[in-house]
């Protein structure tokens, strides 16, 4: 497992976990207090995406955001739930949906999201897998949306996954643009 990127200074993630063989992986706020657990295949992780919506913009303080899409039922807490802070709000989602966002109370790391637009799935942030080389293979975004600010990104990746599950069903690979989405198959 590789925590340490060529020229960078880590910081320790105590019982971090990962690899290229591992089904799971650990991801670690800033301040170590919290850690989850999360799947690095499927069936437990859907896909992977960045994001420049209006709200992943306004909630990173960047351009856009990389994400996963996991099945609550194969998101674990190792330690520190009880360190969360939750933060739920629906005025930048275009949608309508609300968004409850998890940050560590110590550090203010966003761990994950949950939309009431996807039941049953949480988006946690690639950036927190504590296996750098997981983050550049297993966790490689393979859908960005493109859409400007206030054009609701998110709201597009539930169509994009259906598209794809029909492309990889018809055995089509390559590229594939749809609605502002751009993506590789498989």
């Amino acid at each position: 497992m590789s925590t340490k990127p060529e020229g960078n200074i880590v910081l320790p993630s105590e019982g971090a976990r990962g690899g290229p063989d591992a089904k799971a992986a650990t991801a670690t706020c800033y301040c170590g207090a919290v850690q989850i657990e999360v799947p690095t295949e499927g069936p437990g992780l859907v896909d992977t995406f960045i994001c420049h919506c209006t709200d992943c913009r306004k909630i990173t303080a960047s351009t856009f955001a990389s994400n996963s899409i996991v099945k609550d039922t194969h998101l674990k807490h190792l330690r520190g739930e009880d360190k969360l802070t939750r933060f739920k709000q629906s005025r930048t989602i275009a949608m309508g949906n609300s968004m409850e966002n998890s940050f560590c109370s110590i550090c203010g790391t966003l761990l994950y999201r949950r939309s009431s637009g996807y039941p049953g799935m949480s988006i946690p942030r690639i950036g927190t897998i504590d296996d750098f080389d997981l983050q550049e293979t297993k966790f490689k975004p393979r859908i960005e949306s493109l859409r400007r600010i206030g054009s609701g990104g998110c709201s597009l990746v539930r169509r994009w996954m259906i598209v794809r599950a029909r492309c990889i069903r018809r055995g089509s690979t390559g590229r594939v643009v749809m609605m502002g989405l751009v993506g590789v198959g498989d």
